[in-house]
């Protein structure tokens, strides 16, 4: 029996997929990419956790890939350690780092003040679920 070929469209999106792994992938993990900052800043865990306003504790389990931190915290991180908060949403997973994924939408709805965490989270959700649906429908 002749085993299916898969279209086009999915042999593209598949190859989207693996290529936006690769990437984040090639990027380390978040925790990682924390720790190397910091430590070429000088700072220490507690220095650094109390620049940011988080525990100790919390700040370790966010190094070593036990906990996601929210956007406001990933924020002033960015800013205590002089790096991209951009940077730091992509290594976290928050937006994209792919030409064909717009990230200004999820960078817009995380820097606006005027939400609270859940209602950045819901909306990106939202916005997530709108581009698959559109993707689909285009397959």
């Amino acid at each position: 029996m002749a085993k299916d070929k898969d279209s086009p469209a999915k042999v593209s999106a598949k190859t989207t997929s693996k290529t936006s792994k690769a990437v984040v992938g090639s990027l380390g993990t978040l925790g990682d990419y924390l720790r190397e900052q910091r430590l070429g800043a000088q700072l220490s865990l507690r220095q650094l956790a109390d620049q940011v306003g988080v525990s100790n504790p919390y700040l370790s389990q966010i190094e070593r890939g036990l906990r996601k931190p929210s956007a406001e915290v990933l924020q002033q991180l960015a800013r205590a350690l002089r790096v991209s908060a951009e940077q730091l949403y992509v290594r976290a997973g928050i937006v994209h780092p792919d030409p064909g994924q717009p990230g200004s939408v999820e960078l817009a709805i995380l820097a606006d003040t005027a939400l609270t965490e859940r209602q950045k989270h819901s909306l990106l959700d939202v916005y997530a679920s709108f581009l698959a649906l559109n993707e689909r429908d285009q397959s």
